[in-house]
């Protein structure tokens, strides 16, 4: 049985622990309400960019776009969204989950990673890590995504990759997130649930082409930007989620090893009381 001067210290140390947690629990929690609106706010033109550009391109005819069509290269960019730092929970390890059970070969797969957590995990699992963008998930911006988006399709047309995808964690609310892999480029139009009734072609000014550069990277960019708010949400309420359930466990283990202690320092104090009474009567 542990001494009383150990579970002392023990006790000691976990409340000092407990008040991390509940300092990082509050922290969280402040940051999660400012990225909570962020991602409420633009999860609608996330939504409707994606649907508007596929039914779009399902009304298109016959459009031959290197957008639109696998490069020769079999090397495929993941662009991997996790955070800079741990006490998450499963957040970070779900999304690095999601890559290396996607079923892709990770010798065909360049990542492009924004978090310091996802980059370490797949480079200890032996991925390539083609560039790293881990301070741009610390305040997200549509510039930091639109510079994101204009480097990986530059690689994208010059045949460096011939498949674009995304690896992100799509926040519901604030106790359910969902880690997704989605296939950006080239667009399978098949993907969307809207049906259009519509026999009406797409008509492009001045020619389809021209359309397509520059309405394919707003949709790209779009897309990242959408899923790093997401993930910033996401990332601050699987935190606030890890840091109350740890200061619960705390607070169980500091009870139990108070009872413990009581019992240790009433044993004690029965010990020295037959001892006094033992002496008393051998003086007796």
């Amino acid at each position: 049985m542990a001494s009383m001067r150990d579970i002392k210290r023990r006790r000691s140390s976990i409340q000092s622990t407990q008040q991390i947690t509940k300092a990082m629990k509050l922290v969280s929690t402040v940051k999660l309400q400012k990225a909570k609106n962020r991602a409420e706010e633009t999860n609608p033109y996330f939504n409707y960019m994606y649907q508007t550009v596929v039914s779009m391109l399902k009304r298109s005819g016959t459009i031959r776009h290197a957008y639109l069509n696998a490069g020769a290269s079999k090397k495929k960019a993941v662009v991997v969204i996790t955070s800079n730092r741990g006490l998450a929970g499963g957040y970070n390890s779900n999304v690095v989950k999601l890559v290396t059970e996607s079923g892709i070969d990770k010798e065909d797969v360049k990542i492009y990673s924004i978090g310091n957590k996802g980059k370490e995990a797949l480079e200890r699992k032996g991925y390539e890590i083609a560039s790293d963008y881990s301070s741009v998930i610390e305040a997200p911006v549509y510039e930091d995504a639109a510079a994101i988006c204009k480097q990986i399709l530059k690689a994208f047309q010059e045949e460096e990759i011939g498949e674009i995808y995304l690896a992100y964690t799509h926040f519901k609310n604030t106790v359910s997130h969902e880690p997704k892999l989605m296939k950006l480029l080239p667009i399978e139009i098949g993907d969307t649930e809207e049906k259009d009734e519509s026999n009406i072609l797409m008509n492009y000014e001045p020619n389809d082409e021209e359309a397509l550069d520059l309405i394919i990277p707003k949709y790209i960019t779009s897309l990242f930007y959408g899923a790093l708010v997401e993930a910033a949400a996401s990332e601050n309420g699987a935190r606030m989620q890890a840091m109350d359930s740890a200061t619960s466990n705390a607070e169980e283990m500091i009870s139990d090893l108070s009872l413990k202690y009581n019992r240790a320092r009433q044993g004690s104090i029965t010990q020295e009381l037959t001892e006094i009474i033992a002496g008393a009567s051998a003086i007796s």
